[in-house]
């Protein structure tokens, strides 16, 4: 058994142990005192958190309640988040910096991060920041979040990865958009492979990708509080943006989200296709249907 124990001021050492014996992760009550006793640590208890496991001998329980545990806050970051939707998930208790520090932090490259390096300085850490779950404690800094989630994408984009990404005739920088956008459109797995053949194809014959997310992330948000307007109309796929993939060529000047692993393997390991087109099919599965040329792909229109 573990318990998750909250020791208060002035509560006496007899106190927590019976609590640990009431709790059942403690079994001989007074075997643990006596031991506290003779070391003389039954004195210096101190408040706070602890995590107790019924797996640690006596002395490592005694040793264990002589400095809480910090308290930790839990970030999980989704796959396919902007900057601004991970910073609006930032919890408001329990680290010392909020949104706006963050913001600031994702805003520049920091200095000695070798596959930055394709990175335009401008560009900041859009597409970088790895979706995970992050543990932080109440003196993690902002740039402290950004490193963590940096070191994290440095050590799961592996080797094989890049090498496939060079495959594809991408830099690092450019494999990491191009994921981004497979991110916002993909919605099961197994087409992610598929849908990173159609741009690949279409960047190499020169097409436009007319992929809907990059007009979504340069009108940004909504008066609703979403991110990602849906649907778009005929005047938002003609705003005149560098990322409205609908009006210029090739991929957008950089991430439009930060794509999760399963993003980034498609673009390093793509389904090997024809295709050039492909829309939502019409039953709501959130699958798609693909095709080679402009007629199949009207075809393919819903009724």
């Amino acid at each position: 058994a573990t318990l998750e124990l909250k020791v208060e001021q002035g509560e006496s050492a007899g106190e927590v142990v019976a609590r640990l014996v009431q709790a059942g992760v403690v079994a001989d009550g007074e075997l643990l005192r006596n031991y506290m006793r003779y070391r003389g640590l039954d004195t210096g208890i101190e408040a706070g958190q602890y995590v107790i496991s019924g797996a640690l001998t006596p002395r490592q329980i005694a040793e264990r309640l002589q400095s809480a545990a910090v308290q930790q806050v839990v970030l999980t970051v989704l796959e396919g988040w902007r900057l601004e939707e991970i910073a609006q998930a930032l919890p408001t208790q329990g680290i010392g910096f909020g949104a706006r520090e963050f913001l600031q932090a994702a805003r520049y490259k920091p200095e000695g991060y070798a596959f930055l390096a394709d990175a335009p300085q401008s560009a900041g850490l859009e597409g970088f920041l790895f979706p995970d779950t992050y543990h932080l404690d109440d003196d993690t800094t902002a740039q402290d979040l950004v490193r963590l989630m940096l070191e994290n994408f440095d050590r799961r984009v592996d080797g094989q990865m890049r090498a496939g990404f060079e495959a594809q005739g991408l830099n690092l920088f450019q494999a990491v958009t191009l994921a981004s956008i497979i991110e916002r459109e993909a919605v099961v797995d197994e087409e992610r492979g598929l849908i990173a053949s159609v741009f690949l194809n279409r960047l190499r014959a020169g097409m436009k990708l007319e992929a809907d997310p990059t007009v979504q992330y340069a009108l940004g948000q909504q008066p609703d509080g979403s991110w990602w307007k849906s649907p778009l109309t005929a005047d938002d796929l003609a705003l005149d943006s560098l990322y409205n993939t609908y009006r210029y060529p090739g991929l957008p000047p950089g991430p439009i989200a930060n794509p999760g692993l399963e993003s980034l393997r498609a673009v390093a390991f793509p389904e090997q296709t024809e295709y050039l087109y492909f829309r939502a099919a019409c039953d709501g599965s959130g699958l798609h249907t693909f095709a080679r040329t402009f007629e199949e792909h009207l075809q393919n229109a819903c009724p």
